[in-house]
């Protein structure tokens, strides 16, 4: 795509252009100009979720000297990935981020066509060490501690005892070790609360994920069952179990972000979410990339596990005790620390 204008379906958000399109050539194609590239799972860049986050890894990149040239490309349709992907790749890019498990396949086929770009892929999980491609990190994240941390706070909080977890499919491993992860928190805390964890039944992801009516059913009968504090997992049908249950008075958990600024109709009720840091992964994978420059041995190829936490407690805040408070900082740090296991053993097929 050099010497062209960026084709229909594509948004550029930062300064990435060429010549003829009317703005600053991108300076990539110099050996002294690291740069680095960002491509969205479909949708905005400021999306408060995994596409931000990553930009926010960039941004800090290029703040801390480790890259010179930073831009974006907002995803319009998924089909695409490739395309997107190959824009930075014809402009000379040094590394190329991509967000999100549906670039997986798009990733991975980049990073083997051209091995002298590092590529980082976001919610990715990586093959087995000998089937790891040399250029390729995926940034993932142990689910089963985030659930754990739910769990436990849930157990907290319950008034009767009971607390219920809907989730996307078990055919998605993430989803197991965040639906076994919660059982076993609200366990480690009290073993007297009981915890059902709902799991959708379409092995079908992309149905599995965007199943709003489901999840509302199934939350209401949580809620019906005596569940009062609810854990939402994936997608919409994750975001569709929060609102059911803010609006039937319960509590609730997100998932992977702070789900605060996400879901704001499920915000009042919103106890916390468990995030995954992908930020400070990003940034440094960055740091990684730019010092092997060719050198065998130095980026982490494979997977790179991230650290994960709390949100702050937003409006609830005041209506959570100090002393549960101070056990889930405990917990969160006993966790990331190798002090407490989860027992959750689940691997990506």
């Amino acid at each position: 795509m050099k010497g062209h204008c960026i084709a229909t379906g594509l948004l550029l958000v930062a300064a990435l252009a060429l010549p003829g399109c009317g703005t600053k050539v991108v300076p990539c194609s110099r050996a002294e100009i690291f740069c680095v590239g960002l491509v969205t799972e479909s949708g905005r860049r400021d999306d408060r979720s995994y596409n931000q986050a990553a930009w926010e890894g960039l941004k800090q990149g290029k703040t801390e000297g480790l890259a010179d040239w930073i831009a974006s490309i907002e995803t319009v349709d998924a089909r695409d990935y490739d395309e997107n992907i190959g824009v930075f790749v014809d402009a000379g890019y040094d590394v190329i981020v991509t967000v999100g498990s549906a670039m997986d396949e798009a990733t991975r086929a980049a990073a083997l066509k051209y091995p002298e770009i590092y590529f980082i892929g976001v919610d990715q999980p990586q093959p087995a060490e000998e089937e790891a491609i040399p250029n390729l990190a995926g940034v993932v994240f142990p689910e089963d501690q985030l659930g754990f941390l739910a769990g436990a706070l849930a157990a907290m909080m319950t008034r009767s005892g009971k607390i219920g977890a809907v989730c996307v499919s078990d055919a998605w491993p993430p989803a197991q070790r965040y639906g076994e992860g919660y059982r076993a928190g609200a366990e480690y805390v009290n073993p007297a609360v009981e915890a059902t964890i709902v799991y959708h039944d379409e092995v079908v992801l992309d149905k599995s994920f965007s199943d709003p009516a489901w999840s509302a059913a199934e939350t209401d009968a949580l809620i019906d069952s005596g569940a009062d504090v609810i854990f939402g997992v994936g997608g919409t049908t994750g975001a569709e179990a929060l609102f059911s249950a803010a609006k039937r008075g319960a509590y609730v958990v997100g998932a992977d972000m702070d789900q605060f600024f996400i879901l704001p109709l499920a915000a009042p009720r919103l106890l916390t979410s468990t995030v995954k840091l992908v930020t400070p992964a990003v940034v440094d994978l960055i740091a990684e990339a730019k010092q092997a420059q060719g050198r065998v041995g130095v980026f982490r190829f494979g997977d790179y596990v991230g650290q994960v936490g709390l949100a702050p407690y937003h409006d609830l805040d005041q209506f959570i005790p100090g002393t549960v408070k101070s056990r889930m900082a405990e917990l969160s740090q006993a966790l990331s620390l190798g002090e407490v296991q989860t027992g959750v053993s689940i691997s990506n097929p």
